[in-house]
């Protein structure tokens, strides 16, 4: 029989969920940076053999919402919670276990699998002690210990999703644990969403590597323009900031931080579309975006 199901991949800021849904699908689907947050948007990723299609989600981080956008955020990610057939759970090795309690307990009361993912664990360093207690091995089994007490009904399974270590075991897991079901998307299908979205996410993961404090969380890009031929790919973009001094920061001095990101965007987007691109990207104010309904709407921060 056929296999097929989703599995959404849920948990708080910074603990290494893009990486592993990149890591699961074998496609750098999720942009990935060591700032959280850096995930807006659900994201699916759908892995195809003969017998199987496993759709993963990637979900914003969980996060106590300041303004609109953050409440959308948010909203993705408890939407991961109603349409799961198995969920993954990841957290890290310095997390603190009740971070964000209202979402956890929500996923307490989910009856579908649960499988609790503690990543980062070669970040594990041992520390000097007689009775051994400072191992990395000790260490790793006095969060289980934690995270069993909170999730008592959760598989739980250390991983490094950076070094792939316990991935393929993951992904066996996953397999098992999947119902029986023709599949829901095209076999030949990697994700639900269209080329313009990966554009200009590539285009933010520039932005977030090579700016500083606020002005990467104050950032949306939209695609204006995506011609692509037999082995070319014409895009024009606009990124759109708050406010003018960031209008100013994003450009640099005569253009010259802006021209970085364009061009290491080119040369990603280059590498994702396996095309050469011409890319053109202007900046805009667009004063509180992220508080305004409509606005958010127009960037694609709605629930189907």
């Amino acid at each position: 029989m056929h296999k097929a199901g989703f599995v959404n991949i849920v948990g708080n800021p910074n603990v290494g969920k893009s990486t592993l849904m990149n890591q699961l699908v074998g496609e750098r689907i999720s942009i990935a940076t060591f700032k959280a947050q850096t995930t807006r948007h659900r994201i699916m990723g759908i892995v195809n053999t003969p017998e199987m299609q496993i759709v993963f989600s990637d979900t914003p981080g969980v996060l106590k919402p300041n303004y609109k956008l953050q409440e959308s955020m948010l909203a993705f990610s408890e939407s991961a919670l109603q349409d799961a057939d198995v969920l993954l759970y990841v957290t890290d090795v310095v997390e603190n276990p009740e971070k964000n309690m209202d979402f956890l307990e929500k996923v307490q009361k989910m009856t579908i699998p649960v499988l609790l993912l503690i990543n980062k664990i070669d970040s594990l360093t041992p520390s000097p002690s007689p009775k051994g207690e400072g191992s990395s091995q000790s260490q790793l089994a006095t969060i289980v210990e934690k995270w069993h007490g909170l999730l008592p009904n959760a598989e739980i399974l250390p991983v490094s999703a950076k070094n792939k270590f316990g991935v393929d075991m993951l992904l066996k897991r996953i397999q098992e644990l999947l119902p029986e079901s023709p599949a829901y998307f095209d076999k030949d299908q990697l994700t639900d969403k269209p080329a313009r979205f990966f554009v200009s996410e590539i285009i933010r993961e520039k932005i977030m590597l090579y700016y500083d404090k606020e002005v990467p969380y104050s950032v949306e890009v939209a695609v204006e323009q995506f011609k692509e031929g037999e082995k070319h790919i014409h895009i024009n973009a606009i990124i759109y900031v708050e406010r003018e001094s960031q209008k100013g920061i994003i450009i640099g001095h005569q253009g010259v931080a802006l021209k970085k990101v364009s061009t290491e965007a080119r040369k990603s987007l280059e590498r994702f579309f396996g095309k050469s691109i011409f890319l053109e990207v202007f900046v805009k104010v667009d004063k509180d975006w992220r508080s305004s309904e409509r606005e958010l709407n127009h960037f694609g921060y709605t629930l189907d």
